[in-house]
């Protein structure tokens, strides 16, 4: 039978100072406790009897310990509410930490239009508090355990497959799709098993994400950069490679551009012929606005694509939400390299979002942001439309602003005075980039909350020329 004591009250640590009696050592340790703050003001203690079986002692010691610091004002003692620190004891402070506390002054800039984040005000809280108590109510007890399979769950595999499928045209097994945190956890697993195929080169467009080409320079591999232009990457620049690239086929980051069929086909018979792999990044494949939706290339041939997929755009990059559908002769290497056991993301997480996606809670929510960001975008042009030609607005959460020539350390020079976080084009440009560089500036305007957005937008139209 269990002790009574084991299932009631709080856990108290107590430091018993040694060589003296027990009341007196149990005394001088709750009194050090409430001077030094560690237990707090207004902290609830443990019963006496519960206390006195907690330290194997007798009950009426613990009893006096407390009634003579409750005559000392450290601890008050009222029917019904127990045992308490009292209100007036304080820890104590040296000279040092006397003054009043300041905080800390804001050290980031007022407004943001950095590219890369939704609007995280946007997170269906709601709706998503509601899936996770259907998800964790029929979870079965060993989701709560320690996985098994490196892979994810199963559940959460099984619903990517279904909507990847309808929503991106990807051809999507979920034995084939493997769960990570985020696009870059991904990226890195990738990219160390193309260095242990000895793979020495990835292509990468000329203009994208700096962290990602440092990723893949760590895992020992060279990135070219491949030309671009308004049909996307220069895809038939591949030749000259025969690892792997890594495209952002449906929205080009940062340039905005849809990589045409022609260089779909010519990426993937490159890949075909000579063996390597592509790299899919679907990083907002989603947020359409004036065109059909563009399929994943992966549909193309999934025997030589890898499809990486994230929830950080399409819901909040803090979920830590990722996936690969991997190629079959991939795969086993994959999940080698990722580990025997999943954990990358907890069970929790992952049955929510499944169960957001098969409950239709993902497309409504998707569809509500993709007219929040269109109006936005809408209003983004409207405000500098006629000052600087907008490019790269049929999809996506950015947009690209074109500035004359030689303009843009001095746009971005004004951004800062109007206390506004602005990227230009060229901190996106490969260091191997051949053609001459464009003068741009990248705007996210689903990085701001909506009660930001206006002072955002009219400090963005100040900085313009």
């Amino acid at each position: 039978m269990t002790d009574p004591w084991a299932t009631f009250g709080a856990d108290l640590h107590l430091d018993l100072t040694a060589g003296r009696g027990l009341r007196a050592g149990l005394t001088e340790a709750l009194r050090e406790a409430a001077r030094s703050g560690r237990l707090a003001a207004g902290t609830r203690l443990p019963s006496s009897r519960t206390l006195a079986a907690d330290l194997g002692i007798a009950r009426n010691t613990v009893a006096e310990a407390y009634a003579e610091l409750v005559a000392e004002g450290w601890l008050t003692a009222r029917r019904g509410s127990g045992t308490r620190v009292a209100e007036r004891a304080r820890p104590r402070r040296s000279s040092a930490a006397a003054a009043p506390v300041r905080r800390p002054a804001r050290t980031g800039p007022a407004y943001s239009l950095i590219p890369g984040s939704p609007d995280l005000g946007g997170f269906p809280r709601a709706a998503w508090l509601s899936a996770a108590r259907r998800a964790l109510t029929a979870a079965p007890n060993e989701a709560f355990g320690y996985a098994s399979d490196p892979r994810g769950r199963v559940e959460l595999r099984q619903a990517l497959a279904g909507y990847l499928a309808r929503a991106r045209g990807v051809y999507a097994d979920p034995e084939r799709i493997v769960l990570c945190a985020g696009f870059l956890h991904g990226l890195a697993l990738l990219a160390g098993v193309l260095r242990a195929r000895r793979v020495r080169e990835v292509a990468v467009e000329e203009y994208g994400l700096d962290f990602h080409r440092d990723l893949l320079v760590r895992a020992g591999l060279r990135t070219r950069p491949l030309g671009l232009d308004g049909e996307g990457a220069r895809t038939g620049e591949l030749t000259a490679t025969s690892g792997a690239v890594l495209l952002t086929p449906a929205h080009q980051f940062p340039t905005g551009v849809a990589l045409t069929p022609a260089r779909r086909a010519a990426a993937v018979d490159w890949a075909r012929t000579s063996g390597g792999l592509i790299l899919e990044d679907d990083y907002d494949g989603e947020f359409r606005y004036d065109r059909q939706p563009v399929g994943a290339l992966q549909g193309l041939d999934p025997d030589r694509v890898v499809y990486l997929g994230t929830a950080s755009k399409s819901l909040a990059p803090g979920l830590r939400m990722g996936w690969m559908v991997v190629p079959p002769g991939l795969l086993e290497e994959v999940l080698a390299a990722k580990g025997p056991t999943e954990w990358a993301s907890g069970a929790p997480d992952q049955l929510t979002l499944a169960e957001f996606i098969t409950s239709g809670a993902y497309d409504r929510h998707v569809r509500g942001m993709r007219l929040r960001y269109r109006r936005r975008r809408d209003e983004l042009v409207a405000a500098v439309g006629d000052r600087v030609a907008v490019s790269g607005i049929a999809a996506g959460l950015h947009a690209v602003l074109d500035l004359p020539g030689g303009t843009e350390r001095s746009v971005l020079q004004a951004a800062a005075w109007q206390d506004l976080a602005l990227h230009g084009l060229g901190r996106f440009r490969h260091p191997e980039a051949g053609a001459l560089p464009r003068d741009a500036v990248v705007v996210g305007y689903g990085t701001p909350s909506d009660s930001a957005w206006s002072p955002t937008l009219a400090a963005l139209a100040a900085a313009l020329p």
